[in-house]
């Protein structure tokens, strides 16, 4: 016997069903909240919020989650003391609560490393390959 489950959001502010509902994230006083939505009501939500956002700092973005091995660093591993007291220094005078000692949290490193990106130029594209004149190219003639 076959079976079919359907899962059907409910927009958790009036309760209203369809297909418009979407789960939105949002981040307030460092805890993570995800609230399922009508596209009314998730743009109600911008609304009210852009005036805070439009003021505020950005400390992070979307997060890309590895599917391979992990690259990570490893505790200990690439930062010297002196790039992990220009982290800490930087980070409380960027409004963050660090300690004097222990692990920097991943999102303090992100955001200094966010604020310290230097724009890479572009390399200028190689110029074309150009022939002298009155030079023709060989072919190379395969057999089978």
């Amino acid at each position: 016997m076959a079976q079919k489950t359907i899962v059907q959001l409910f927009d958790d502010l009036d309760g209203s069903a369809g297909d418009d509902i979407r789960s939105v994230e949002f981040a307030l006083d460092g805890v993570q909240y995800e609230i399922d939505l009508n596209e009314e009501n998730a743009e109600r939500l911008r609304e009210e919020l852009a005036e805070f956002i439009a003021a505020a700092r950005r400390t992070g973005g979307r997060i890309k989650r590895a599917t391979g091995p992990s690259s990570a660093k490893q505790p200990g591993e690439g930062r010297s003391k002196e790039q992990t007291k220009a982290i800490r220094d930087w980070a409380r005078q960027n409004g963050h609560d660090i300690s004097e000692r222990g692990r920097i949290p991943s999102a303090v490193v992100e955001a200094f490393e966010a604020a310290h990106a230097v724009a890479e130029e572009p390399e200028p594209a190689p110029a074309p390959k150009t022939r002298a004149r009155g030079s023709k190219a060989k072919k190379a003639a395969f057999s089978g």
